[in-house]
Parts: structure tokens; C-alpha cells; sequence
């Protein structure tokens, strides 16, 4: 196991061997660590004042020294087609940066040690796609007698991740890096997250690159795209294109096929999948101008007057469903999941499938007449199920549902019609009582509980004559952000959540990770970064290397510093993230703690 290595043994055989030795140590280091990754610590750091974040599953600094790095500093890389821009990026990055951290660590600069003049990159398998479950292992030593760093990854894309540490521990200007340290590190969940909702409100392409880039930063690597929604279509289909011309927002709010392409090699180049999501059969309301026919209750008022919540026809402002009875829909869906197949080549495709809301199917009259004969509107949604999921699985994708297709209490469909084999469930709400229900039922399931995940929580709704505002006394709309899923999220709540909690081992196993949600109601472009920032990077580091120290407590006190560092290193690398703390409490380390229980 991990804990039991020698490290100082460990560190003195590395350090007497030769460059090509410690080459093949480190692989079988790597190879080791792969085997024993079950049974590693959350994360165990030795003597560490080295911030990365998020925080390395292993680190090993015996002593406290580092080394200036040379102005010809150079990496050396195999060759790879999305490796090697990397490569080039974090070069530019690691010379040019010159981070000023908030505490400056305490080290010596040794003179005996050489500058730092190589990191040497190796990759065990450098023809691994970028796919769920590709093995993200790497280690790293930066060596304290020949001038040379040595990194080793099982693909390119752990290669990545460990390119992400090494910029990290380099500081200053002159720039200078800890030597004699050695990290070994792999995520422990495989699906680490964001979705972004770009049909409510839009977001530039570079607004995306900028997010994925800041994903890559926190060694995340799953962008789910929900892209489509009632209130947009913003996707250009090449087969279908008047969804887009006639459902978006307008002709400079459109994501061209190059744009997609563009994100896609983007994502590629920054290990994060690009997963889009076309929300289907709800949430529609944005395919009617072309195919008005295709959906039930368009353009029609969201909660009639005088009627129950029950009988409303979406849950928010903006109707819209598929009509499942209706032929036409199949041909213009499968259209589009063709088309959305062919644009991104990752293997996991959304299809959305959450709030079907019973009102909006009981206004459409073909509808009407088909429940009048005895049907249901679960037989309703299965019949869409039956006619769409088939389809997706012959393109060769894995379909991601929101949980609802299975859980709601209205309308779903029968596990018979969700083959388990490809099929994921994707939570958001009731917490761990939902992933519970998931696992039980022996589906995969990535884990986005609005009560922990959403990042829109908090900023009020958006209904322009909502009379719960109108409170002359002290919390009168609760006092928590007057939104359905209040309160904000902070950063707290979401590093502590344990996302398997109340599970058994083997139901643990099915929970493939987890996404923070940003829908869109209330955002746009000018607060995406603080919507996002730092507050992700909190779910970042629990997903990669847990929550929870050595002892198996939970580390939340002590990462709050890291954090407010790994906050100001991403402003001073263009990511708006906002404020923990004021800058006193950094200043002041345990100032802005409390010794009392509130």
C-alpha cells in the first residue's frame, strides 16, 4: 500500500540512480500506485508547503528545498495529437507566469542544486482515447541533484493532469521549484464535471473555451453541454437546419458546426469530453417555429389562471413537449441525434428526459383522444423511449437520462425499457436518497443533487410580478435567496458532500462521479466565471482526491487557505473566480477561524 512505502528510502534511491533509472522507477512507481489506488490514502501529503490543487493523492517533500528554473527550460514529450499542444501551452505557461502566491512557502533555495532545466515527459500508452474511465494515473519527481524533473503518466491524458501540478509548483520571479519532491496521483471518480445551460441565456464560444480551459486547471474533465432547451435552439443541425434559424435567440447566437468543432479540439487539447445534452421529449418549447406540429402546448402560458400546480404546463416560464404520438417527431429527432452524433465524438450522449409535465401533454388533442382510450402518460413516455433510445445505442453512445424518466412520481418508464447495460442516471434531487434509489436499481449514476451541485441557488427567480418580495419584515421570502432550490450553494456545502453516502461498497461502485449544474435563468456571460469559480474547484478536489485528511477526517478548515491561493492563482490566470475571504484572513493564517461551536 501506498502508506507503507519508505519514503526517505524511496527518495535516496532515486536521487543515486541514473536519468534512465529514474525513468524506469518511476514507471514502476506508477504501475505499482495503479495497483494499490483502491487501498491509497484520500491524500497524504509529507512535509508539504507545495499548493496544488486539487490537492495530489500522494506528495513526498522530505526537505523543504527548491532550485531556480533555468531561462532555457524545455520539456521534452512524445509526440502526441493532443499532448503535444499542451505541452507547448504549459511551457509558455510554466516560463511566463511567475505566480505570486498570498503566503509565501518556506523554503530554502538551495545552492548546491542545479536550475531546473527539463521536465521529461513519458506516457505507458499514448494511443488511449479521451473516454469515461481512461486511466488519468501519473507520477511526478522533480529531482534535487540533476537538473531534470520526470514525469510519467499511463496515457496523455494523465500527462495532462500532471503537467497541470508541475505548473502549479512552480512560483515567483525569478521562478523557482521544490526539488526532491515526488507526487503520485489518480482521480478517485472518473466522471468529474460541469454543465452549463446555453439556451435560457447564450454564451460566446470563447465564454466556453474559457470554462473548459478552467475545468483543465482543476483537473476536471467532463463539459456537459445542455445545449437545447424550450426558451433556445441555438445548435445549427446540418440537417435540420431551421431548429437553429428559426429557435435561436437570433443569427450571432448560433453554434455554427466549426464552432462545435472548434470546442471539441479545444476540449480534446485540455483532456475535458465534451457530453451535449438535446433535452428531449420536455423542455421543447424552442422546436416550434420550425415544427409546430411536432409539440404540445407551445407558446401557451406556463401556469394558467385559476388552475392547481398540478395542472400547470411547465414548471417554469416557457412550454414546449415532444409529441410522442406524432411520426414526425421521430424524423426529426433522429435527424438530429444523428447529426449531434456526428459533431462529437464523445460516447455518452444526453437525451435530457427530465420534467415531463403532465398538464403540457394533456393539452394537445391527439394526446387527449389517445388517454380517453385507456392510455397513460408513462405508456406516453415510453413509447418515446422505445422509439429514440434504441436509435442513440446503434450509433454507439451510452444514454444519459435525468433521473426522472425513472423516479418521478408522475410520469416514467419501466426499468424493462432502460437497458442497464446502457444506460446512466443522472441525480438532482433528494440528495443521496435519489443515487440510493439509482444504485439500488442497478444503474450507473453521476450525481448533480441540486441541494449540493446547482449553482444558480440563491439569486431570487425570475418571475417579473412574484409577490413573495413584497415582505416588510425580516425574512420575509425565508431569508435564502427566494429560489426553488435556496439557498446559495457555498463552497463549503459542496466540498463536504459525500456523494456515495449511505451506500455499500458495491453500490458505490456505480456512482461514476459527479457534475455542478449552472442553469441559466439568471446568468449570462458577465457572471459566468464567479458562478462557477472557485466554488467548483471545492467539488474538484473531493472528486479527485477526497474530502477528508490521512485520519479520515474532513479537511474543509484546512483547505479554505489553499483554496483562497488557488482562487488568486486562477484571477492572475484570467478566470474571474470570486472572493473567499478578505485578504487579511490569507494574511493572518487561523485569524478568521472560530474556537467556539455556533
Amino acid at each position: 500500500m501506498l502508506q507503507s512505502l519508505n519514503h526517505k528510502a524511496l527518495y535516496n534511491a532515486f536521487e543515486m540512480t541514473s536519468r534512465e533509472g529514474k525513468r524506469r522507477m518511476l514507471s514502476k512507481f506508477l504501475i505499482i500506485a495503479c495497483l494499490t489506488v483502491i487501498l491509497a490514502p484520500p491524500a497524504l501529503s509529507l512535509q508539504s508547503e507545495i499548493n496544488v490543487w486539487p490537492k495530489p493523492r500522494l506528495l513526498v517533500w522530505p526537505k523543504p528545498l527548491a532550485t531556480f528554473l533555468s531561462p532555457n527550460f524545455t520539456i521534452s514529450s512524445p509526440n502526441h495529437q493532443h499532448l503535444t499542444p499542451a505541452v507547448n501551452r504549459y511551457l509558455c505557461l510554466i516560463k511566463t507566469e511567475h505566480h505570486h502566491p498570498l503566503v509565501t512557502p518556506s523554503v530554502i533555495v538551495s545552492n548546491s542544486s542545479a536550475p531546473l532545466k527539463t521536465l521529461s515527459i513519458n506516457v505507458i500508452d499514448l494511443t488511449a482515447p479521451l473516454q469515461h474511465g481512461v486511466n488519468e494515473t501519473y507520477a511526478l519527481a522533480v529531482s534535487e541533484v540533476d537538473g531534470t524533473a520526470y514525469l510519467t503518466a499511463a496515457t496523455a491524458w494523465g500527462a495532462m493532469r500532471g503537467l497541470e501540478t508541475f505548473s502549479q509548483m512552480v512560483w515567483g520571479d525569478p521562478s523557482v521549484v521544490p526539488v526532491g519532491v515526488y507526487v503520485w496521483d489518480a482521480p478517485l471518480f472518473a466522471h468529474r464535471g460541469v454543465m452549463l445551460d446555453t439556451s435560457r441565456n447564450y454564451y460566446a464560444v470563447e465564454d466556453i473555451l474559457r470554462t473548459i480551459g478552467a475545468m483543465s486547471a482543476n483537473k476536471l474533465n467532463v463539459f456537459h453541454w445542455h445545449i437545447t432547451d424550450s426558451h433556445s435552439f441555438p445548435l445549427m443541425v446540418p440537417s435540420e437546419p431551421e431548429l437553429a434559424a428559426k429557435g435561436s435567440y437570433g443569427p450571432d447566437m448560433i453554434y455554427s458546426p466549426s464552432d462545435v468543432a472548434r470546442i471539441v479540439q479545444f476540449g480534446l487539447e485540455h483532456g475535458v469530453r465534451v457530453l451535449p445534452e438535446i433535452d428531449s421529449p420536455g423542455h421543447s418549447g424552442s422546436w416550434t417555429e420550425a415544427y409546430p406540429e411536432i409539440v404540445a402546448c407551445a407558446n401557451m402560458f406556463w401556469w394558467p389562471a385559476g388552475s392547481l400546480w398540478a395542472d400547470r404546463l411547465a414548471s417554469e416560464p416557457g412550454t414546449g413537449h415532444l409529441n410522442p404520438l406524432n411520426p414526425k417527431t421521430y424524423q426529426v429527432l433522429k435527424n438530429v441525434i444523428r447529426d449531434v452524433a456526428t459533431l462529437f465524438p464523445e460516447t455518452f450522449y444526453h437525451g435530457g428526459a427530465d420534467e415531463v409535465i403532465p398538464g403540457c401533454w394533456k393539452a394537445d388533442p391527439t394526446i387527449q383522444s389517445f388517454l380517453s382510450n385507456g392510455g397513460t402518460l408513462s405508456q406516453l413516455l415510453e413509447t418515446f423511449v422505445n422509439s429514440t433510445l434504441p436509435y442513440i445505442i446503434s450509433l454507439n453512445r451510452t444514454v444519459v437520462y435525468w433521473e426522472d424518466v425513472l423516479l418521478d412520481d408522475n410520469v416514467k418508464v419501466d426499468s424493462s425499457f432502460l437497458p442497464r447495460e446502457y444506460t446512466i442516471l443522472q441525480t438532482w434531487n433528494n440528495g443521496t436518497n435519489n443515487t440510493k434509489k439509482i444504485v439500488e436499481a442497478g444503474y450507473q449514476a453521476i450525481v448533480s443533487s441540486s441541494e449540493f451541485y446547482y449553482l444558480d441557488c440563491g439569486h431570487g427567480d425570475f418571475l417579473g410580478n412574484d409577490s413573495i418580495y413584497d415582505q416588510q419584515t425580516a425574512g420575509g421570502n425565508s431569508g435564502n435567496g427566494g429560489s426553488w432550490c435556496e439557498p446559495f450553494k457555498t463552497w463549503q456545502t459542496i466540498y463536504n458532500y459525500d456523494i456515495t453516502y449511505g451506500l455499500s461498497e458495491e453500490e458505490a461502485k456505480l456512482v461514476l462521479g459527479g457534475e455542478v449544474a449552472l442553469w441559466s435563468e439568471q446568468a449570462d456571460p458577465t457572471v459566468l466565471d464567479p458562478r462557477i469559480w472557485p466554488r467548483t474547484s471545492a467539488m474538484a478536489e473531493t472528486l479527485w482526491s477526497g474530502n477528508r485528511d490521512e485520519t479520515g477526517n474532513k479537511r474543509y478548515a484546512e483547505a479554505t487557505d489553499r483554496l483562497n491561493e488557488w482562487r488568486y492563482r486562477m484571477v492572475t490566470r484570467g478566470i474571474k473566480a470570486e472572493p473567499l475571504q478578505p485578504l487579511w484572513c490569507v494574511r493572518n493564517p487561523g485569524m478568521c477561524n472560530t474556537v467556539n461551536a455556533f
